[in-house]
């Protein structure tokens, strides 16, 4: 089976039928140099793709479509077409949701280690509410 390569303007409505939100200036104006679009993940990471002006029926290369495809839409191939052929975005899950398991956000990782001395296999087994617990009980106390 040969892949198909997506034009610009099939990126822009994959972008539309799921629902992304188009970027928009300081001014609130759309972008000038290429139509910018951002997605909401449910673990609360960003998506973010961008389409050349103008959004025509020109393709793009299959280098450039593999990136777009892995690093900005998070998708397979499958996924997409699915999607521009009948109107179906597609099944996203959080990272949790694959693993079973929470990564803590960065910072939060070091303030534990910094501040509270704990090592990292103390802290891969902490749910990320147990961590914001340890850390606000920590600032919470008087200074010594």
């Amino acid at each position: 089976m040969t892949s198909r390569v997506a034009s610009r303007r099939e990126h822009q409505r994959f972008c539309e039928i799921e629902g992304w939100q188009e970027v928009r200036n300081s001014r609130g104006k759309p972008t000038q140099h290429h139509i910018t679009y951002e997605f909401l993940l449910g673990d609360g990471s960003v998506l973010r793709t961008r389409i050349s002006r103008p959004a025509n029926t020109e393709a793009y290369g299959k280098g450039m479509w593999s990136h777009i495809l892995d690093d900005q839409l998070h998708v397979t191939e499958a996924e997409f077409w699915d999607c521009i052929d009948n109107k179906k975005p597609p099944q996203r899950t959080s990272d949790v949701e694959r693993s079973g398991t929470v990564t803590l956000p960065a910072q939060l990782a070091y303030q534990l280690v910094h501040s509270l001395k704990l090592t990292n296999s103390q802290i891969s087994s902490l749910t990320l509410e147990d961590a914001i617990k340890l850390l606000t009980e920590y600032w919470a106390q008087p200074p010594t």
